[in-house]
């Protein structure tokens, strides 16, 4: 007979409560079980003791007679230091699929066109320098024209705006 440590779920509509029980692999999940080992209530805080509730030493029994639990049963028996789980690994889980991929190439193509039409316009709006004592004063120029007290009509609206 095939063992397996599972959850078998308990409690109202959307308001889950499993119980950790040993079963025949065969049997329904609610149906029937051999004994019932823990509690498990996903309700409760990840930091609360009553979250999970195992004894160990049946769960110890169990495995030493060949059940498999599951991998969320696993996950609880690695927690409670009775079984230790292996890390699974699957680096192309994360990786974004074919066509997700394209599109994201098409789009950083798009955006080094659009940066490089900027730069060129850029370069044709700035009178070229040939010299870098040039190129300095064009730059300070730049920066003067930047920080030079407001225009008439942006002292008119600043008026305006404090009026009311």
């Amino acid at each position: 007979m095939a063992l397996s440590i599972r959850l078998s779920r308990g409690g109202s509509k959307k308001r889950p409560y499993y119980r950790i029980i040993v079963a025949d692999a065969r049997s329904p999940r609610d149906g029937k079980f051999i004994e019932k080992i823990g509690n498990y209530n996903p309700l409760l805080a990840k930091d609360n003791d009553q979250r999970v509730q195992i004894d160990a030493e049946r769960a110890k029994y169990w495995l030493s007679n060949g059940a498999q639990p599951t991998d969320r049963v696993a996950r609880f028996l690695d927690v409670a230091g009775v079984r230790e789980r292996a890390a699974r690994l699957n680096p192309t889980k994360g990786k974004p699929g074919e066509k997700a991929t394209e599109r994201a190439e098409e789009r950083a193509t798009k955006q080094a066109e659009a940066d490089e039409a900027a730069a060129a316009a850029a370069a044709a709006a700035t009178p070229a320098a040939d010299t870098p004592e040039e190129a300095e004063a064009v730059v300070a120029a730049d920066v003067e024209a930047a920080t030079e007290t407001p225009t008439a009509e942006a002292e008119q609206v600043a008026e305006a705006t404090s009026e009311q």
